[in-house]
């Protein structure tokens, strides 16, 4: 039999997540891991991430000599830019 460490995880399924008694031990030990959330996991991008990849990878945009910007025959943005 594994240890489980049912206080914090009482702790965790009733005071965090704000579920009933009932509801907690309705849970299966998968249900309530992924409730809870993977520590383990990676941790979705945010805005400075995203900010720092724009700035490090910018788009460019290069026009094909024929009127399109290369974005699949999009036409070219009137001010020249995109």
């Amino acid at each position: 039999m594994s240890a489980f460490d049912w206080p914090g995880l009482m702790r965790a399924g009733i005071g965090g997540l704000g579920l009933g008694p009932e509801e907690f031990w309705r849970l299966t030990p998968a249900e309530l891991v992924l409730m809870l959330g993977d520590p383990t996991a990676v941790a979705p991008l945010g805005r400075a991430r995203l900010g720092e990849l724009v700035r490090a990878w910018p788009d460019k945009i290069k026009e094909d000599g024929d009127g399109t910007d290369g974005r699949a025959g999009q036409p070219r943005a009137a001010d020249g830019g995109a």
